[in-house]
C-alpha cells in the first residue's frame, strides 16, 4: 500500500509515529518518591511503512522500545528507538513492507521467505542484566537497556531449539529463576511447546517439549510455587489456511479450554489437563497459587470469547466490544487429581492489564491492579489500542475474599475524564514493607483533532482514588504500548 489504511489501527491515537527520539531533562511536576529511581521500559508496536494489505492491524506494527528513566536530580530522561530485527532492516533496506499478513509467511514478498519475520514488539524483558525485546512468534533481540542499541536475535547462548519463545515470562521471587514458553515450538500451526527454565545467572537450563491439546494462542501463562500452569483458549492455527492466505488465528466458540498443571521442576509427561468452558479466553493472567489445603488457584481475565475483533470478525463472530462479557475469574484445580474439569469463581469485574508485586508472584496475594472501564465515564472514550477503546479505570482490588461483595476493602479506583486513557502500569516497590509501593503509568489524552497529551504517571499503589503524586509530561506524539517492564537504577548501574 502507498499510504497507511484510514482504519481504526492506524488513525487519531494508533497513527503511526515511526521517529526515533532521545529528550533529557524533563521537568517532574509534583513529588517524585525516593525509590521511582530507575527506568520504565515499554514495547511499542509502530510501523516504519504502510502494510501490504489493508486489513492489518496494530499488532504487526514494528517493535519500539522506550526508556523512561527518573534521575537522581528529579528531572527525567525520554528515548525511542526501533528494534532493528531482520524484519525491519529488510523492509528498511527495500523502503516498503515485504512481510505480509500477521504471522503468515506465505503471504510475503518471495526474496524474505526464511527471514526472521517477527516484529519484538509485545514485551520488554529484563533478566539477569539482560533486555530482551519479546514477542511470541519468534525468539527475542536483545537490547542495550541504557542506549537502546539493538544487539541481536537472542537464544541463550545457542542453547534454545525452541523456535519461539513467550512475550509473558514469570520470575519466582525467592529463586530469581525465570520460566518461560515457546508455543508453535517447531513450526507454524504445531502443537507442540516449549517449557523452559532459566537460572538467576542467566544461563538456560532446561528446555523440555509437549504437546497441547490444540495448537492454540498462549499468550500467557503463570507459576505457582511448585507448579508451572498452561491454559489453552480455543484461538487456532491451521496450516492449511495459512498456505491459502488466511489468517493465522480463528477463535473456535464451541471448542473446550484447557488448563494444563505440571510441578515446576518435573517432567513433562506428568502434565495434567483440566478442562475449562467452551469458546473462552484470557490474554493476560493475574497469578496463580496453593492454598493451604493443596488446592491450586489460577487468577485470569477471562472473556466469553476473543476480545480482538480482527481475531473474531474472519472467525464469523460478529459483536460490538460492549457485547464481549468478561470478569476477573479464578480457576481452581487439584493439582494432584489426574484430571477432571476446573471449578470456576468470578472474583472481580471486567479488565485487562492485572499487575501484582513482583514479590508476590506465584505466592497467595491480597491484592492486586487492574484496568477496566469506567461504567459511569460521562463522554466519550478515548480511541486507541488493539481492541480500539482504551481503558479509563485504575482498580485497587483486595483479593483477600473470594467474591468482590465481600471484601474486607472496598476497591480504589481512579478514574480519568473522557477522551483519556491508561496503558498497562508496572509497579514499584517501597522500601517500607508497610507500604504498597507506587505505579508508574503513561497517560494518553486526546486534546484537539489529532493532538494528544502524553504523561508518566507515578501513582501511590496502595492509594490509587488520590490521583498521581508526580507527573511528567512527554513533548512528543506516542503511540500506545502493548506492555511494559520497571527496572530498578540499581540493577542498571551493575548491568
Amino acid at each position: 500500500m502507498g499510504a497507511f489504511p484510514q482504519t481504526m489501527y492506524f488513525t487519531g491515537l494508533n497513527a503511526p509515529v515511526g521517529e526515533e527520539v532521545s529528550l533529557t531533562g524533563l521537568a517532574v511536576e509534583g513529588t517524585l518518591p525516593a525509590e521511582v529511581r530507575g527506568s520504565f521500559y515499554r514495547a511499542v508496536p509502530d510501523p516504519a511503512f504502510p502494510p501490504k494489505f489493508e486489513n492489518d492491524h496494530t499488532l504487526s506494527g514494528d517493535g519500539m522500545v522506550s526508556r523512561l528513566s527518573f534521575n537522581a536530580d528529579g528531572t527525567a530522561d525520554f528515548a525511542i528507538r526501533f528494534v532493528e530485527t531482520a524484519r525491519f532492516l529488510a523492509e528498511k533496506a527495500a523502503g516498503h513492507a515485504k512481510f505480509g499478513k500477521y504471522r503468515n509467511p506465505f503471504t510475503d514478498d518471495a526474496d524474505v521467505q526464511g527471514v526472521d519475520r517477527t516484529v519484538a514488539n509485545t514485551t520488554p524483558v529484563w533478566h539477569a542484566g539482560r533486555m530482551l525485546m519479546a514477542k511470541e512468534d519468534g525468539r527475542p533481540y536483545r537490547i542495550d537497556p541504557k542506549t537502546l542499541e539493538t544487539l541481536g536475535s537472542y537464544d541463550f547462548g545457542g542453547v534454545l531449539k525452541s523456535e519461539t519463545m513467550t512475550a509473558h515470562v514469570r520470575i519466582d521471587p525467592a529463586t530469581k529463576e525465570l520460566f518461560f514458553y515457546g508455543y508453535e515450538a517447531d513450526g507454524l500451526a504445531s502443537a507442540k511447546v516449549a517449557y523452559c527454565v532459566v537460572g538467576a545467572d542467566g544461563v538456560l537450563k532446561s528446555e523440555q517439549w509437549f504437546d497441547a491439546p490444540y495448537c492454540a494462542m498462549m499468550h500467557d501463562f503463570t507459576i505457582s510455587e511448585n507448579y508451572a500452569l498452561f491454559p489453552i483458549y480455543p484461538t487456532t492455527a491451521d496450516l492449511e489456511r495459512l498456505k491459502a492466505g488466511g489468517e493465522h488465528w480463528h477463535h473456535e466458540q464451541e471448542t473446550d479450554s484447557w488448563l494444563g498443571v505440571m510441578p515446576r521442576y518435573g517432567d513433562v509427561s506428568e502434565i495434567r489437563w483440566f478442562k475449562g468452558p467452551k469458546g473462552v479466553h484470557s490474554y493476560h493472567m493475574m497469578n496463580a497459587w496453593e492454598d493451604e489445603g493443596g488446592l491450586l488457584h489460577f487468577d485470569a481475565c477471562l472473556n466469553s470469547t476473543n476480545a480482538f475483533a480482527f481475531i473474531r470478525e474472519p472467525s464469523g463472530i460478529h459483536l460490538q466490544p460492549w457485547e464481549v462479557q468478561g470478569a476477573l475469574t479464578r480457576w481452581t484445580v487439584d493439582p494432584k487429581a489426574d484430571g477432571g474439569e476446573v471449578k470456576e469463581t468470578v472474583i472481580g469485574p471486567p479488565g485487562d492489564f492485572p499487575v501484582i508485586p513482583a514479590a508476590k508472584q506465584g505466592r497467595p496475594y491480597d491484592h492486586g491492579w487492574m484496568l477496566t472501564m469506567n461504567p459511569e465515564l460521562q463522554g466519550p472514550p478515548l480511541l486507541g489500542g488493539p481492541v480500539g477503546a482504551m481503558f479509563n479505570l485504575l482498580l485497587r482490588l483486595d483479593m483477600r475474599a473470594s467474591s468482590p461483595h465481600a471484601q474486607k476493602r472496598p476497591p480504589q479506583a481512579l478514574a480519568l475524564p473522557p477522551m483519556a486513557g491508561f496503558n498497562e502500569p508496572v509497579h514499584v516497590p517501597a522500601s517500607d514493607p508497610a507500604h504498597e509501593g507506587w505505579l508508574v503509568t503513561i497517560v494518553d489524552q486526546q486534546i484537539g483533532e489529532d493532538q494528544f497529551l502524553h504523561q508518566a504517571w507515578v501513582i501511590d499503589a496502595g492509594n490509587v482514588g488520590a490521583g498521581p503524586v508526580a507527573k511528567v509530561t512527554i513533548p512528543h506524539r506516542l503511540r500506545p504500548q502493548v506492555h511494559g517492564w520497571w527496572v530498578p537504577q540499581a540493577e542498571l548501574d551493575a548491568a
